[in-house]
């Protein structure tokens, strides 16, 4: 089957993307990813590059990465049941493994479950409006959680949200020093990821797969459109998921990023917008193909939306790498961690082009592939996913 280049483009934005906001994750305080005000006070730097991110690039990449992740699962159908059920099963051993043993933000473990889930739904649903549909439904349900967690919540400041000293010492001694301390700490805060999935997240994550698979349905997603309609489509998308984000942005600054407030209200529109700019990206980027296919950067990150799953476990090993084996983390701020970005960026792109030279897959997407065969009792010649 001959690859849309076009999707693994896109594909490769959103992995490239999710970093802008990892970095702060692998270098900062677990609380510094939401509160950019996590040690009770802020700089105006910090203010601006967080308003920034939070506008522009805050849950759109992990939205337009579910996104992608549905509309696998619908091309993922015509290989049966048990090979799909084999390949989540792995991601989610995966997710275990890494979560565990690499780094506590892991997002292949959730990916995994809910899309055990959302397939089947993906399977049934013989009308694809009502698969939107559902899809629309099921993330609106997560965002009304979301605020119903808001408005039942305590005011008073909760310790994630701005850790005392003992506990920011605390993450910095088991991140900084690694085995079974770090290990039981990662195993606590898998324990509270799930639950959080299972609450709320959970219902977001399965609406954006279902939403994706829905769009991969009706060829939306394979660039089947008029490029006026993906242009016009992408420029309003991108315009309504400002509008929405933007008062709460503001807001939030406003209050000094007060926990009553900051911690699950005014993350609702933020998480309302993303699915519309996270489409808008999508649209203006099969818009604007025929241009953006001339740079030779786009080919090579395409390669890079080629061997995603490598290239997301290849962020971790190079981050963890740099901020926890070499004793870098909490020794800059946000803007400065930025900085690590495009560097990061450059051995993704380098490590995909190289390593597609020679091989069709990723090392990671190629074993994944033999053991999903190994274990449904499929073929591998006999696919391609």
């Amino acid at each position: 089957m001959e690859r849309n280049v076009t999707l693994d483009f896109v594909r490769g934005v959103a992995i490239l993307g999710i970093l802008l906001l990892n970095i702060s994750a692998f270098g900062l305080p677990k609380a510094a990813y939401l509160n950019p005000a996590w040690y009770g006070d802020i700089t105006l730097r910090d203010a601006w590059t967080w308003a920034v991110l939070d506008l522009f690039a805050q849950v759109k990449f992990l939205t337009l990465f579910a996104l992608l992740f549905g509309a696998g699962l619908q091309l993922l159908l015509k290989r049966g049941k048990r090979w799909i059920q084999a390949r989540l099963s792995l991601l989610v051993l995966l997710g275990f493994i890494h979560g565990i043993f690499f780094w506590d933000g892991d997002i292949l473990l959730a990916y995994g479950l809910v899309g055990l889930i959302c397939w089947r739904i993906i399977r049934d649903a013989h009308d694809v409006k009502n698969l939107f549909n559902t899809g629309v439904v099921l993330f609106v349900i997560g965002v009304a959680i979301l605020l119903l967690l808001g408005m039942i919540s305590g005011g008073s400041t909760n310790r994630s949200w701005v850790p005392d000293a003992a506990n920011l010492q605390y993450e910095q001694f088991w991140k900084l020093g690694g085995g079974m301390e770090a290990a039981s700490n990662r195993i606590d805060m898998l324990g509270s990821n799930l639950l959080a999935l299972g609450a709320q997240y959970g219902w977001q994550l399965a609406g954006m797969m279902l939403i994706g698979a829905s769009l991969m349905r009706t060829g939306w997603l394979r660039g089947e459109f008029s490029l006026r309609h993906y242009r016009r489509t992408g420029l309003w998308l991108v315009l309504i998921g400002l509008v929405i984000n933007l008062p709460a942005v503001i807001a939030q600054w406003q209050l000094n990023w007060d926990y009553r407030w900051c911690a699950f209200l005014l993350q609702a529109p933020r998480e309302l917008s993303a699915p519309f700019q996270t489409i808008g990206y999508a649209a203006l980027i099969y818009g604007f193909w025929p241009q953006l296919s001339r740079f030779r950067l786009v080919m090579a990150i395409a390669c890079v939306g080629r061997m995603a799953l490598s290239n997301y476990i290849l962020q971790t090993l190079i981050c963890t790498t740099l901020f926890y084996h070499l004793g870098l983390f909490m020794h800059f701020d946000r803007l400065q961690l930025l900085a690590f970005v495009p560097l990061v960026w450059l051995a993704n792109i380098l490590f995909s082009v190289l390593w597609l030279r020679y091989f069709r897959q990723g090392p990671l997407e190629w074993c994944w592939r033999q053991l999903t065969a190994r274990a449904s009792g499929v073929s591998s010649n006999n696919t391609s996913g």
